[in-house]
């Protein structure tokens, strides 16, 4: 468990700080700047701290001149921050409403323009999503999606949810297809103990929406980029 506390006090001792000083710099000047590379940096060194290094390929493939939707397989709940840690420019996520209406943390991610979710499963609800993922995009904000919707329980691909190929198509946003493995060991699901290790984190090609007729096409041009940068096991 050690591991685990050393990351846990490390957040603590930036985060605290980092919200107090950044959050009411946001509110003054609109500029998140500051907030995000703060929470990178606490993310980034907390990781590294707690022994877990990162093994990212593929970082050149990555679009300098548009946003672009990040598509990733789960695997642990290290992912998030190995991928926010590493990633150029900045980037958003779905992420449930509950969650923005925490004190503090709540504000500091509705200034990340991090995009509240509704599990209620209706139309209206996902429509609301598809479109304030659309105008993240246009402010040339990355967003960072999970594609199988929850965290593999045992490393292997799931099904993948149809929303983020809905807001692809709709966007024209690139997708850029991102194989994770080695985090399902680091942290496996079900379990708060960190173990020292490495993140293997793959970017693919990018693939243009406007190339396939369907959602489901491109769904499946998406999980075969995915499935080509992890382990065998990890593929079906």
């Amino acid at each position: 468990m050690i591991w685990s506390l050393i990351f846990i006090v490390n957040m603590v001792l930036l985060g605290i700080p980092s919200a107090g000083l950044f959050i009411p710099w946001c509110w003054l000047t609109g500029n998140v700047a500051p907030l995000y590379r703060a929470t990178r940096f606490m993310l980034w060194s907390s990781c590294r701290l707690a022994g877990v290094r990162f093994a990212a390929t593929g970082l050149e493939r990555i679009p300098r001149d548009r946003a672009v939707i990040f598509m990733a397989n789960h695997v642990s709940n290290l992912d998030p921050p190995a991928l926010i840690s590493i990633l150029p420019g900045r980037t958003s996520a779905f992420m449930k409403r509950s969650l923005m209406q925490l004190p503090i943390l709540g504000t500091g991610f509705r200034q990340g323009a991090f995009i509240a979710v509704d599990r209620s499963g209706s139309r209206a609800d996902a429509q609301r999503s598809v479109a304030e993922a659309q105008r993240v995009l246009a402010k040339g904000i990355h967003i960072t999606t999970f594609v199988e919707g929850t965290r593999s329980p045992d490393g292997r691909l799931l099904p993948f949810k149809k929303g983020p190929f809905f807001l692809a198509m709709a966007s024209g946003a690139p997708c850029v297809p991102v194989s994770i493995h080695g985090t399902e060991t680091i942290l496996a699901k079900g379990s708060s103990r960190i173990k020292p290790g490495t993140a293997h984190i793959t970017f693919h090609e990018p693939i243009d929406p406007k190339n396939f007729a369907t959602r489901e096409a491109l769904m499946q041009a998406v999980r075969a980029a995915i499935a080509s940068g992890l382990p065998e096991w990890m593929r079906t």
